[in-house]
């Protein structure tokens, strides 16, 4: 029996990426969870997925940092000898603050995980998924944010202006290989209940921005992931360089 494709999914190991990784093993997919920290996490979503009749695997780096990124891609390559999609997942938030009260610091750490680091991902499976690489073609799902159309002023513009970068990388990338078997789109969701809003330092923000909301609730993260798992599945065939909203209106 031929196995099933792979997926990676960067920052698999809680919220949003947890939620893509358990789906796509249920429908089919041997996943790479890649985390960066929290090792007991990635283990529990693998335990899951293993639990389940699935295939994972657990894989620690910083997509942060480049000599990460490029040993994550090679641990897929040494594991599951193949790559067919990828959730460009992983990425950070900061405290809330106008612009004028952001350091240096934060603003380069943003800017080198949320948009390098996604960018360098994509490159790393361009090069196994393009048919001008050799590969056999895939898909890239990249996940940005409603901040990036509602600017975050006076919460985090930097982290806003990070996905409005991802927007913009979509829409280029999907062009560039859309001759090359590889579709890239993206997914903006909106005020998701995960622990995102806790890093922050606003552990209550799902719950006290529901009112705002059109459909008046805050997403789950398994309603993202679902999104996700459309665009990356041949359901979605031919669709590229999209950018859907989870986001309830909003």
């Amino acid at each position: 029996m031929t196995k099933g494709p792979v997926l990676l999914v960067t920052g698999g190991s809680r919220g949003i990426g947890a939620a893509i990784s358990l789906l796509a093993a249920r429908k089919g997919w041997r996943v790479a969870v890649n985390y960066a920290s929290n090792k007991a996490a990635a283990d529990t979503v693998v335990s899951k997925i293993v639990a389940g009749g699935g295939e994972a695997l657990a894989i620690r780096g910083d997509v942060g940092d480049a000599a990460d990124i490029a040993s994550i891609f090679e641990a897929v390559d040494r594991h599951f000898g193949r790559l067919d999609g990828l959730a460009n997942n992983a990425g950070i938030v900061d405290a809330p603050a106008r612009v004028d009260e952001m350091s240096v610091a934060r603003i380069e750490r943003m800017m080198r995980i949320n948009v390098t680091g996604s960018i360098l991902c994509a490159a790393e499976a361009v090069r196994r998924m393009s048919s001008r690489h050799g590969g056999n073609g895939g898909a890239i799902v990249n996940i940005s944010s409603m901040a990036a159309i509602i600017g975050s002023p006076s919460q985090y513009i930097d982290y806003a202006a990070s996905k409005a970068a991802i927007d913009t990388f979509t829409v280029g990338l999907a062009r560039e290989v859309a001759t090359e078997g590889v579709r890239v789109n993206a997914v903006r969701p909106g005020v998701i209940d995960t622990e995102i809003h806790a890093s922050g330092g606003l552990p209550d923000r799902a719950r006290d921005m529901a009112s705002s909301i059109p459909m008046q609730r805050a997403g789950t993260a398994e309603e993202v992931a679902d999104a996700v798992l459309y665009l990356l599945s041949p359901s979605a065939s031919y669709i590229t360089g999209a950018i859907l909203n989870v986001s309830g209106g909003r």
